[in-house]
């Protein structure tokens, strides 16, 4: 395999359908708010990935989507399967070593915080390191990638609470690691209410 193609970018999505993405967010904002907030998220996540020299995978909640905004020439697109996150995502990696790739990142797209750069620096730092994390605010991570699959990081995790990322340091603890900067991953009203980039989808509401 060439550079480009030892390097997998593997990107976690929901399909985007009225009151099924971002639940938490929609408790304050209604189900039509948080569907839109979750496509201009979507939108933001092709930008930051569609240029990158790496292979992509989008891999999809429910159903693959043939028509949308994830370019089938850019994207290989793949249906999550497993009981759990932790299990979708072990199966994900599982998958792409199998495949022969050295190097894999997972990414949600919901990371208004992200960007390119920080995208091509995480896969620069597995040239170095075994594993690179990014962990979020909110105690979980919106960034892991490492060089050989570790199925405990998949194992054991109450998924969605603050637990996942001390958790995971744990399985971690000893290993060749690098940790990216802390970023805001958006769940919730208060992720976004003080962010411009979302006060066109928050008009609607009373403080």
């Amino acid at each position: 395999m060439n550079q480009k193609n030892s390097n997998l970018l593997l990107i976690f999505t929901r399909n985007p359908e009225l009151g099924k993405c971002k639940t938490r967010l929609a408790a304050k904002t209604g189900n039509e708010a948080a569907l839109s907030i979750y496509k201009f998220l979507l939108e933001h996540t092709v930008t930051i990935t569609k240029d990158l020299k790496v292979e992509k995978q989008v891999h999809y909640s429910e159903a693959i989507w043939k028509d949308d905004i994830w370019g089938n020439k850019l994207y290989h697109k793949k249906l999550q399967y497993g009981k759990d996150l932790g299990e979708r995502m072990e199966n994900a990696f599982k998958n792409g070593f199998d495949a022969g790739f050295e190097k894999i990142i997972i990414i949600g797209s919901d990371m208004y915080d992200l960007s390119q750069s920080d995208l091509e620096e995480a896969f620069e730092q597995l040239n170095k390191h075994d594993y690179v994390l990014g962990p979020a605010k909110d105690g979980g991570y919106y960034l892991l990638g490492m060089t050989s699959l570790k199925v405990e990081l998949f194992q054991n995790k109450d998924w969605g609470t603050a637990t996942v990322l001390p958790e995971t340091m744990n399985n971690l603890e000893g290993e060749d690691i690098f940790m990216l900067p802390t970023k805001n991953d958006i769940d919730l009203y208060e992720d976004i209410k003080d962010i411009e980039a979302f006060s066109p989808y928050l008009k609607h509401i009373k403080e």
